[in-house]
């Protein structure tokens, strides 16, 4: 394919209007304001005019299948929210119902211009197969639960993780990449972890994990382990010495923060959940001004509700400025970037996530002719403050166009909606 004529948000997120993007082989091939040299070798034109087209963005973290649960755990705090809704609805869930979920949350983000997410739940197959089926990407864990004090050996998530790892990790072209995980300090043990830890040590595998989410988290944390907060607790067992992404790190101290930054940690930020919990504003400000690896994620459909990381984006942008009393802090180009180049290298994407040639074409293109983008004085300001992820016109995943002006080209968009449909009021009417 060729962008002929369009403007695109380059390497360093600069606007630069009236370009050429040619790819080929999954790849961005060419980028320049004259036409390449041979253009019928790109195939397929596609007039830009009007149009933006910018790196697709990264979900660091997320939970697919909750689409299920959309507005079904409303107006409670974390822990009840878990307990009372969450747990019990998901008891239900058979991997068939994973599969019809996470088609859904793979229509929408990519109707959003999402391509790729690291996704924390159950049925890893099913989850895969809807992946691959919707031609996008996925770090996918499945979610452990680790109550009893016992080696991780003991409990069958071991087993099949190493049956995961064979048969899945790298499939369908390198799109699907299995990370171990670990739910949450108060829903593991240490000897456990401690074992997880030691099987990703060296492995060139990833954790992902749930980190200082709430105030009664960390509180009661150091009370179980001799006044360790959670960052400092995962930090003793060697958690943060392999590549590890933290969703949330809402309520950290400044040896929190001292301690992720150098471990390289990856935040996943989730700004639009944090507040719907009410669990608070992660430190954001003091994080990008330390260049620390922030990225950004939407978790699940009930404690969120959409997958328009755009929404997202607009939220971050702004809580910090309010909450800081600073209109100077959180900048677009360090949202975008944590959206998108970031987020990728949290996935161990390493050619991903920038518009740049050699890189993977993970491209969205925005319609940008809206009144709302214009003026465009400063272009990565429209993007964040006064475009929206409805004006997305095509997601390009790997190269291939994934979603274009409302079809899907591996989706039934009608089929999966009545099974989603079906599937939850089924499982409310058995709790």
């Amino acid at each position: 394919m060729l962008l002929r004529d369009i403007a695109i948000l380059d390497e360093n997120l600069d606007f630069q209007d009236h370009q050429y993007v040619g790819i080929i082989d999954g790849a961005i091939d060419y980028i320049g304001s004259e036409p390449p040299a041979d253009v019928m070798r790109y195939g397929d034109v596609y007039s830009g005019c009007g149009k933006l087209a910018m790196p697709a963005l990264y979900n660091a973290h997320a939970h697919a299948p909750m689409t299920l649960l959309r507005g079904f755990a409303e107006n409670l705090p974390l822990d009840r929210w878990l307990n009372e809704k969450c747990w019990p609805f998901e008891a239900k869930m058979t991997p068939e119902d994973n599969y019809w979920a996470t088609l859904l949350a793979c229509a929408e983000m990519s109707r959003y211009g999402v391509v790729s997410f690291s996704d924390m739940y159950y049925a890893t197959p099913e989850r895969a197969r809807a992946v691959g089926e919707a031609g996008m990407k996925a770090n996918l864990c499945e979610g452990l639960l680790a109550f009893e004090p016992k080696p991780y050996s003991e409990y069958p998530i071991c087993q099949l993780n190493e049956q995961y790892v064979r048969d899945l990790h790298g499939s369908y072209d390198g799109r699907i990449l299995i990370d171990y995980n670990i739910h949450a300090e108060y829903t593991s043990n240490e000897q456990t972890c401690r074992d997880i830890v030691e099987i990703l040590h060296g492995n060139n595998l990833r954790l992902h994990l749930h980190l200082s989410e709430t105030e009664k988290e960390v509180q009661e944390c150091r009370q179980r382990h001799g006044g360790l907060s959670p960052v400092e607790y995962f930090d003793s067992i060697g958690a943060f010495d392999v590549p590890c992404t933290a969703a949330h790190c809402v309520w950290l101290s400044s040896n929190d923060i001292d301690i992720l930054d150098r471990k390289g940690v990856f935040v996943a930020n989730n700004p639009v959940s944090n507040m719907k919990l009410g669990s608070g504003f992660a430190p954001i400000p003091e994080m990008l001004e330390r260049g620390m690896n922030v990225c950004v994620g939407s978790d699940g459909m009930a404690s969120n509700n959409n997958h328009n990381l755009f929404g997202d984006l607009y939220v971050m942008g702004l809580i910090y400025k309010g909450s800081t009393l600073d209109p100077s802090v959180v900048e677009p180009k360090q949202i975008l970037r944590a959206a998108t180049r970031t987020g990728a290298l949290s996935q161990g994407r390493g050619n991903c996530g920038v518009m740049k040639e050699g890189m993977r074409a993970d491209i969205c293109v925005l319609d940008i002719t809206g009144p709302q983008w214009c003026p465009m004085v400063q272009p990565d300001y429209n993007v964040v403050f006064a475009g929206d992820g409805s004006d997305v016109v095509m997601t390009i995943c790997d190269g291939e166009i994934v979603y274009q002006n409302g079809s899907w080209t591996g989706i039934d968009i009608e089929q999966v909606k009545f099974e989603v449909q079906q599937r939850t009021q089924r499982i409310i009417s058995e709790l």
